[in-house]
């Protein structure tokens, strides 16, 4: 899998954006969002439950990514069609809250090291890139685990920040430099390491 600190890969794919047939697709590349912060989530397939629940979720939040200058693009190796076939499931405005890429060849994911040997199919995988294109996190869960979008946008808000961030909270509590990580009373957590019996 690809990791942080490198660039993300090229790509030129097809995504659908809207749910009328006339203005459903549009092409995106790694250029078509210059100096933006991207956010790149992918799953298994179309039409399995886990993968409608975590797009209802990121839909929800689009906004607050949008609030942040990050832009969401969804995508698996699911045709176009398919996705378009998906997103007449879906309520509210024709336009999409995110593109949902259809990475048909498996160029993408098998660049990003996210195609499951097994089942032939992306990973439940997630990628944060700077308006540089790089790649600054990279996660993946078990495919019967779905992600939780605040935990993104709090990384998103942390990677923003350029400074220190807890691993529990909100991301603008900044750790200021030489601040003790771990004390016997952390404002985090009442409770050091050395309390916690084995």
């Amino acid at each position: 899998m690809r990791s942080v600190g490198v660039p993300f890969p090229k790509f030129n794919l097809v995504g659908c954006v809207n749910r009328k047939a006339g203005m459903a697709f549009r092409m995106f590349s790694n250029e078509t969002f210059p100096g933006k912060w991207v956010v790149y989530f992918f799953w298994p397939n179309d039409f399995t439950p886990i993968c409608r629940t975590e797009l209802v979720a990121f839909a929800e939040m689009a906004q607050d990514f949008a609030e942040r200058d990050a832009v969401l693009i969804g995508g698996s190796i699911d045709s176009e069609f398919v996705h378009f076939a998906w997103s007449q499931q879906g309520e509210g405005s024709d336009q999409l809250p995110f593109a949902l890429l259809a990475d048909v060849r498996r160029d993408l994911t098998q660049q990003l090291g996210i195609l499951d040997p097994e089942k032939g199919v992306a990973q439940r995988a997630t990628f944060i890139v700077d308006p540089k294109n790089t790649i600054r996190h990279a996660s993946a869960n078990e495919f019967s685990v779905g992600r939780n979008p605040r935990e993104i946008l709090r990384i998103v808000d942390a990677l923003q920040t350029d400074a220190l961030c807890p691993s529990v909270g909100r991301a603008a509590s900044r750790l200021s430099t030489g601040q003790q990580l771990l004390s016997n009373q952390s404002p985090t957590h009442p409770h050091s390491i050395r309390d916690v019996q084995p």
